[in-house]
């Protein structure tokens, strides 16, 4: 599968799935507040860093692919699931990608200001997760 940009696709999304993304983001967003009120900021922070609308967006992406499969009259429920595990799978690496973004302002912060800390830790994520990416590919993984 190619990854791609298509900005067509985005008349073909209805308003309900924007929704559901949002209250999929909004509610993980409200228990990671609650978390880090109970907890502190630490435990809270640890999963406001999770992608908060992936749930929702690997269920649509597997109900997209299964229904354009059906309407072409064919059985699309492993092309479905396929799609959104490549989803999971673009989300983990951008969640590295995080994880040292996340660092790179931990240890930038003590040592220059606070915009800088977040350019360069901006493109220590940029650059890992296209590292990540490009190393995906020269080892074949689909």
């Amino acid at each position: 599968m190619r990854i791609h940009f298509e900005l067509a696709a985005l008349k073909k999304i209805k308003w309900q799935e924007y929704a559901i993304r949002f209250l999929f983001g909004g509610a993980i967003t409200a228990v990671a507040g609650i978390l880090a009120n109970r907890f502190g900021p630490v435990v809270g922070g640890l999963f406001l860093a999770f992608p908060a609308i992936f749930p929702a967006s690997a269920t649509l992406v597997e109900k997209h692919e299964t229904e354009k499969k059906q309407n072409a009259g064919m059985a699309g429920t492993i092309r479905g699931r396929q799609a959104a595990a490549l989803d999971a799978r673009g989300a983990a690496m951008g969640s590295i990608g995080l994880a040292c973004f996340a660092i790179s302002v931990l240890k930038l912060l003590p040592v220059c200001s606070s915009a800088v800390a977040l350019l360069a830790a901006t493109a220590v994520w940029c650059t890992i997760s296209t590292l990540i990416w490009r190393l995906r590919r020269v080892a074949r993984v689909p």
